[in-house]
């Protein structure tokens, strides 16, 4: 899961707009992670689970990357940016799988040493 994940950003940041890099996408890049870090630890904090922590996280930031763009596209200027909606959704999966691949590694080592005392206990 983790292989397509980081074959699925590789592949988001190869088809962007070449060098082409606006203020505006790193704001929106920044809010995405925003977002994202804190549903995962609220999430992970309230369920233990790794999984439904980093697709919460995930969604909700791709949520709010399309509820904004929607609301600007429909309402206010009558042009989606799908530039700015790739950007927050991005920045929700960096910060989502940034936080999957480091959550949890203490608890799984403190319990493999546990494991190791137990089997040589005399």
């Amino acid at each position: 899961m983790k292989t397509i994940v980081l074959c699925f950003m590789l592949f988001c940041f190869s088809v962007s707009s070449a060098q082409i890099t606006l203020e505006d996408d790193g704001l929106h890049f920044a809010v995405g992670a925003a977002i994202s870090s804190g549903t995962y630890a609220y999430v992970y904090s309230k369920t233990q689970n790794k999984s439904k922590a980093f697709w919460f996280s995930f969604g909700l930031s791709s949520l709010a990357g399309f509820a904004k763009e929607f609301y600007d596209g429909n309402i206010i200027s009558g042009k989606f940016d799908n530039s700015e909606m790739l950007s927050t959704m991005l920045g929700g999966l960096s910060a989502s799988y940034t936080f999957n691949i480091f959550t949890g590694k203490r608890k799984k080592k403190k319990r493999e040493e546990e494991l190791a005392v137990l089997r040589y206990k005399p």
